[in-house]
């Protein structure tokens, strides 16, 4: 069988196909890069999340997340102090720019990707969303090299797409 026949092959292409993409259209259309965007993403989940933590979530260097913090920084999309309990741990914070913008990222995508999904039906939707829960608990499970920490709820999922226009 040839690699390309493979499910996780046609995952792993997909998944770094859609990054790419999604990469240069918020760069385009908000100058900020798919980095950035999922950093934001998860301060405004966990403001003050540690930069440690954060590299660990989102499975880059401590270095990288420090440096892209400084660029969110400098464009003023989020703030960075230094834990007063730990003075070499520092906490950052989306500012409400930063947070307006994570949310117009969020509409960009969603509008850029739903030529992808219109075409699926409900059935197949939900069946895509069980289907993808499942490989993310699988991969992200307790002890897991590189897994997350944070689940994902399907009606979490589902009531976000509702917001943002996008079916289910």
């Amino acid at each position: 069988m040839q690699p390309v026949n493979t499910v996780s092959y046609l995952l792993q292409h997909i998944a770094a196909v859609l990054h790419r993409q999604s990469d240069q259209v918020l760069l385009e259309r908000l100058g900020i890069g798919m980095s950035q965007f999922r950093i934001l993403v998860m301060l405004q989940a966990s403001p003050g999340i540690s930069q440690r933590k954060l590299g660990d979530s989102l499975g880059q260097t401590e270095a990288s997340i420090s440096r892209q913090i400084k660029l969110l920084q400098e464009k003023g999309l989020c703030a960075s102090r230094t834990d007063p309990a730990e003075r070499r741990k520092h906490l950052a914070a989306p500012t409400t720019k930063g947070l307006k913008i994570t949310e117009a990222a969020r509409e960009v995508l969603a509008s850029y990707h739903a030529p992808m999904l219109d075409p699926l039906t409900d059935k197949q939707r939900r069946a895509l969303q069980e289907t993808l829960h499942h490989l993310h608990d699988y991969s992200c499970a307790p002890g897991r090299p590189g897994g997350c920490d944070h689940p994902f709820d399907l009606l979490d999922l589902y009531n976000a797409q509702t917001a943002s226009g996008t079916k289910s």
